[in-house]
């Protein structure tokens, strides 16, 4: 696809919470968080709302892109919990952004940790196809409203709320392109991570204690490191042999930030270095399909994304997929 970022933003609550106030909040000890986790520190929703993160992160976009929101006609957010089951989280986010009636299509995708991709393809695709000029791409997330820190908090202190968007139009010739993009799904996982309640799966009103049951966060992290570990690797020679790339022609990983300990893994894994992975995991945990997009836009403000490199996006998502895209920027 000969599709261009133009612009990123990303935005965080107001509200930092460090571990360490977290482990003094639990009465666990001092660094027993940190030493399972690897993340220090996090920010939460107080007064904020999701809504409000994705707006901001948006708005930010548009600035870097120097675009009015006007001129955008498509909009797709890649949440991967929405604001509310009905309806789609993108035209709130359309109205908000001050947008007209019928002046762009608003809608969501969702892949869970790797919904920016999904909504960055699916907008790359309708770009390609000359129904639409201009979209605007984003993950919002709230995290920290469905953790289980009670019975698990070592999982539930992995997370923290962020967004991210970016901004899409068609490449010219030498402007960059998306080289593949890939997705693989291991159904045999579909139970190791995920919330049960909120959809149809239990009736609020007949199964009541089933539903409350369910409604945290659950990660069954055994199940889903041995997937990774047996498949992984594969995805990615697929992915870059589907790009027409070799190892070596990789110039920045911008990974799915699912803990510090799970992007070190990565790295020995693919065997690539270190310094060539984006890794803001410790500073703002696993922010679910907000990850990625928030991590390029940090790595393309500190000047680490320059015309003419090779990116490669990375990631694993609930039920259990593996993602990734290979961009040329």
């Amino acid at each position: 696809m000969r599709i261009r970022i133009v612009g990123t933003g990303r935005a965080v609550p107001a509200e930092r919470l460090t571990t360490r106030a977290l482990e003094a909040k639990l009465s666990l000890a001092e660094g027993a968080l940190e030493a399972v986790t690897g993340v220090v520190e996090r920010y939460v929703c107080s007064a904020e709302s999701q809504i409000d993160l994705a707006c901001a992160a948006a708005a930010l976009a548009l600035a870097d892109a120097g675009v009015e929101p006007g001129a955008v006609d498509l909009i797709i957010g890649g949440c991967g919990v929405p604001y509310q089951p009905l309806p789609a989280t993108a035209p709130l986010v359309m109205q908000r952004l001050g947008m007209a009636d019928g002046s762009a299509a608003a809608f969501d995708v969702n892949s869970t940790c790797l919904g920016f991709l999904t909504a960055f393809e699916t907008a790359g695709r309708m770009i390609e196809a000359g129904q639409c000029e201009t979209a605007l791409v984003f993950s919002s997330e709230v995290a920290s409203r469905a953790l289980p820190w009670q019975d698990a908090p070592e999982i539930a202190a992995l997370f923290g709320d962020g967004a991210a968007a970016a901004v899409l139009r068609k490449a010219e010739p030498g402007e960059g392109k998306v080289a593949a993009s890939l997705m693989r799904t291991y159904p045999s996982g579909w139970e190791a991570c995920g919330i049960g309640s909120g959809g149809t799966r239990f009736d609020f009103r007949k199964e009541q204690e089933a539903f409350a049951a369910h409604s945290l966060f659950h990660m069954d992290g055994k199940e889903l490191f041995r997937l990774t570990s047996r498949h992984f690797n594969g995805f990615v020679d697929a992915l870059l042999e589907r790009a027409g790339w070799r190892h070596d022609d990789v110039d920045l990983v911008v990974p799915h930030q699912a803990s510090p300990f799970a992007l070190a893994h990565m790295a020995r894994q693919t065997g690539f270095a270190p310094e060539r992975l984006v890794d803001i995991s410790a500073r703002f945990g696993n922010q679910i399909a907000a990850s990625m997009p928030f991590a390029l836009d940090v790595a393309r403000r500190q000047g680490r994304v320059a015309p003419g490199m090779k990116l490669l996006f990375l990631g694993t998502s609930a039920g259990v997929s593996f993602g990734g895209m290979a961009l040329e920027v």
